[in-house]
């Protein structure tokens, strides 16, 4: 097994059994419609699970798509319940942040265009989308709020483009608009 994939299991297996229907066993084998199906109504680990599988497979834009659906869930879901135990579903989240984020945000920087491609279609995704485990209605001005957030970050990566490129180009990082 990958040691990412090693480490994500670690970490998300001990939150995702509580809540989830899919197992992290299906998010890796079942096809990629029955898995997007399912989503809406699972726990944000699940997504993080479909996002590292799509990068694996070379599926990267999807993946990074996925990815800020996970955070912008997971945020939701945080900022929603902040009576959680902090050694649970918070730390599950700051873990898959360092260590899946890193690796999403690095990829998406080598094209500015994809990245804010991705959060665009991710915002659009999740206000076209119900939400079966964070209730949008009962908990809508944290969606507003954390919604509000990504569209900034957006901004921030559109406002900064030519210096992320010039950082990139310093750091030896691949950039590919």
């Amino acid at each position: 097994m990958h040691p990412t994939r090693i480490v994500l299991a670690a970490l998300v297996l001990p939150v995702a059994h509580l809540y989830a229907e899919l197992t992290p066993d299906q998010i890796k084998k079942l096809p990629s419609a029955a898995i997007e199906k399912q989503l809406p109504d699972e726990h944000p680990t699940s997504y993080y699970l479909y996002a590292s599988r799509l990068f694996t497979e070379g599926r990267k834009d999807d993946a990074v798509f996925w990815f800020y659906v996970g955070q912008l869930r997971y945020r939701v879901h945080l900022k929603a319940h902040p009576e959680l135990d902090p050694s649970g579903d918070p730390a599950v989240f700051s873990s898959l942040s360092a260590t899946m984020g890193r690796k999403f945000n690095e990829y998406a920087g080598g094209s500015i265009k994809d990245w804010v491609a991705a959060i665009d279609r991710a915002l659009k995704w999740d206000a076209a989308t119900a939400n079966g485990f964070t209730s949008k209605k009962k908990y809508a001005k944290t969606y507003q709020e954390i919604r509000s957030g990504l569209k900034s970050m957006r901004d921030e990566v559109e406002a900064t483009a030519d210096s992320i490129r010039a950082n990139r180009k310093k750091a030896g990082l691949e950039i590919r608009d």
